[in-house]
């Protein structure tokens, strides 16, 4: 019986290695580029702490951008000041109109203003390295159609590391090879890189005003008009961190969307996903079973997780050294997200978010 059970631990660790590929962006050193005008589009809303990161990064760029527009999107702190002292073009939000939600129509109005033949979408918590456009217009241009990058995420405090599980599930549903031919496929909206005729093509995020998965709609929008939709993910190129404000605003970050994204995956992702996780918590039960018959394999199978997992953070995260031994707590935080993501979504109907209160259904309170 132990060893049917750590064959079955092994079997499910391994659903994690089906899934996960390490595709990152290509450095491109001293390449001939000539994509043409590049806009870069930034929505913030209280990002006055985060911009200096982002926009520094793009001082630092070995190709520099044609434009770069923030979006101020109804924000109540500096964000405006420090974009101007930047000297970028900066755009005052407007609320927006009934059907659009607030992120959707503050990316609208900024390619409204934008004049490039290529447009990138930049959340402002990204930093980039400086080869970084480079790297990801090169990129674009080898793959074709548009490309998302999943960013590394820089952790500091311990609440922040507690994204552990989280960040390598989402992973999981960017770089599985079941998602190539998903005609739902969705793109990672922390950063977007698309040529203007094709964004104009999918019919851009007036397509999604509604959609609270704005970058997961919008790469399904790409995929029926027959745009190729490719995903990387940003070791050593772009990262993030994501929510230095505090735990509350990391539990709405990552409940506003965990339950309905679900839906928007191909059912074989699914399927190895809930494999994997079904192993890791059957693993961790080990270390609380001790001396009880069977806590072996169950141990045996916390090692290989746990072995597995430091392998995954060297492209996925920084989250710290004994974290990933005791992922059994990000595990907990992820199920805590699940519940209340369900309880919202279920019973409320609607998800928090910055500040705003919107309807699954896309309309704002």
């Amino acid at each position: 019986m132990g060893l049917l059970i750590l064959a079955l631990m092994a079997a499910a660790c391994a659903s994690g290695h089906v899934l996960f590929h390490r595709r990152t962006i290509p450095v491109r050193s001293g390449r001939s580029l000539s994509p043409g005008k590049l806009s870069m589009i930034i929505p913030a809303r209280n990002e006055a702490h985060n911009l200096p990161h982002l926009l520094g990064s793009l001082q630092a760029q070995t190709f520099a951008p044609f434009e770069i527009i923030v979006v101020d999107d109804g924000s109540e702190d500096r964000t405006r000041a420090v974009a101007e002292g930047f000297g970028v073009t900066v755009v005052p939000g407007t609320p927006p109109p009934p059907g659009w939600t607030g992120k959707n129509w503050a990316v609208w109005n900024g390619y409204k203003r934008a004049s490039g033949d290529l447009i990138a979408f930049l959340d402002a918590d990204v930093r980039l390295a400086p080869r970084a456009l480079e790297s990801l217009l090169a990129a674009r241009e080898e793959a074709g159609g548009v490309v998302s990058v999943v960013p590394y995420h820089h952790t500091e405090k311990l609440y922040e590391k507690l994204a552990l599980v989280p960040n390598i599930l989402g992973v999981f549903a960017f770089t599985s090879p079941f998602e190539r031919t998903n005609p739902k496929k969705g793109l990672y909206g922390s950063c977007i890189l698309a040529a203007r005729e094709d964004y104009e093509k999918a019919q851009g995020h007036e397509a999604i005003k509604s959609e609270l998965l704005d970058d997961l709609n919008l790469g399904a929008k790409f995929m029926e008009a027959g745009i190729a939709v490719t995903n990387f993910i940003g070791c050593g190129m772009v990262s993030f961190r994501m929510y230095p404000g505090g735990i509350r605003g990391e539990i709405e970050g990552f409940s506003k969307g965990a339950v309905l994204s679900t839906s928007k995956l191909n059912g074989r992702t699914t399927l190895f996903v809930a494999i994997w996780l079904i192993g890791l918590i059957a693993a961790e039960a080990g270390p609380f079973v001790v001396g009880v018959p069977g806590a072996l394999p169950l141990l045996a199978g916390y090692a290989l997780y746990t072995a597995q997992i430091y392998y995954f953070i060297r492209y996925t995260g920084r989250f710290g050294r004994w974290l990933p031994v005791l992922h059994v707590l990000s595990t907990v935080f992820f199920l805590y997200v699940m519940l209340y993501s369900l309880y919202q979504v279920v019973f409320l109907g609607r998800v928090a978010w910055k500040g705003r209160r919107i309807e699954v259904g896309g309309r704002k309170n």
